[in-house]
């Protein structure tokens, strides 16, 4: 049972890996023994062994919540049981693959959603993900890999982390486990070298993984900072990103439309609102009733788009203006925006007649801001 209003909602500790077999399970699980030895109630909320020996003899030595077994297509299969887990109330929960989705079928959709259920019952939760799960980076993720990522978390539950745990070894030291099977079973390894473990790719996702452990890390003492009244350093001592008391603070607008590419534009625009410690808004402008209505298709688009960008805690307004651009631009003016997000422009019929984008039209009206027009990566061919 969820916890009541005076219950303080539990913390949560991610263990953050670049690739399958860094070792972020059996590293949480080791320090879980620790925790185990010095008294505190740990228990086993979900745990994929993965057929991993030492990982699976980690596991034998600490107490297993049963998991929920699940009827699916003729096939039955084992899902974390949150509500056993809320029975049981330990004060840490261990709950491997966060971005995992659940069997239809399921209470919740998503286990990070379960997480959340836990959180706000008061237990402590320790968790595992890889980056590419990580909702904003799943643009950059695709550009480095070529394999578009399904399965992601929205970057404001990564948020709430109390601590971030970069599970590291070199790429080299992690391809000699995948050869001699420690990762995966022997016939998925030459498929797996093949595709997603090569060395090029490891070496990116590597570097991306510390780089996003720095910037968690960097924010939690930024904010830590703070609260406690320290002086914010002079810019060039400042970390990446600082804001210095001397300079306004970052805004930044990102332009919503119903085309595809806005997903991407709306992370790109996180991703750069996070560095910058920047507010951070999502505009749609729907023209007035004088002209055609959005088409069903659209309008769901517009939707969906809106909701993403507030998965990604992101404000979301909706304005009516006959003139895209110059709504747009009046809108950033007023709001003390600094920097605007538009996708490339991809002209329909209309634009295509009038010789101009309302792309075009923000880049010429707002001369006095700055204007990022973000490609869209997805309709050139993947590496």
């Amino acid at each position: 049972m969820p916890g009541s209003a005076d219950t303080p909602r539990g913390s949560l500790k991610v263990y953050l890996g670049y690739a399958a077999g860094v070792g972020k399970t059996f590293q949480m699980l080791s320090d879980a023994h620790v925790a185990a030895e010095r008294g505190i109630d740990v228990v086993v909320a979900y745990f994929e062994p993965h057929a991993r020996p030492d990982t699976m003899g980690q596991a034998q030595r600490l107490e297993l919540v049963p998991h929920r077994k699940i009827a699916y297509r003729g096939k039955t299969f084992q899902e974390m049981d949150t509500e056993a887990v809320l029975r049981r109330k330990p004060a840490i929960a261990l709950v491997d693959e966060l971005a995992h989705t659940n069997i239809p079928g399921s209470t919740r959709a998503k286990r990070w959603e379960d997480v959340q259920v836990l959180l706000d019952a008061g237990i402590e939760v320790w968790t595992t993900m890889n980056v590419q799960h990580i909702e904003s980076l799943n643009d950059q993720i695709w550009q480095i890999t070529g394999i578009q990522v399904r399965e992601t978390v929205p970057d404001g539950i990564i948020r709430q982390a109390a601590e971030i745990v970069a599970v590291d070894v070199t790429p080299d030291a992690l391809l000699n486990r995948l050869k001699r099977g420690a990762v995966y079973k022997p016939e998925m390894v030459e498929k797996a070298l093949n595709g997603f473990f090569k060395g090029s790719n490891l070496g990116a996702l590597r570097e991306l993984t510390l780089r996003q452990a720095a910037h968690e890390v960097d924010l939690r003492q930024s904010a830590y900072d703070e609260t406690r009244g320290f002086q914010v350093p002079r810019i060039s001592e400042a970390r990446p990103g600082a804001v210095p008391d001397n300079q306004p603070k970052e805004r930044i607008l990102i332009h919503i439309t119903a085309d595809p590419s806005t997903a991407m534009l709306i992370r790109r625009g996180r991703r750069v609102a996070d560095y910058l410690r920047a507010d951070c808004t999502a505009l749609f402008v729907h023209q007035t009733p004088e002209l055609p209505q959005l088409r069903a298709a659209e309008r769901e688009a517009v939707e969906k788009h809106l909701r993403f960008a507030r998965s990604l805690q992101i404000e979301t307004r909706i304005l009516v203006g006959i003139d895209i651009a110059k709504t747009v631009v009046e809108f950033a003016r007023q709001n003390r925006v600094t920097q605007i997000f538009v996708a490339y422009p991809h002209p329909g019929f209309l634009e295509r007649l009038r010789g101009k984008h309302f792309t075009e039209d923000i880049v010429r009206l707002a001369q006095d801001l700055q204007v990022t027009i973000v490609a869209d990566r997805s309709r050139r061919q993947a590496p």
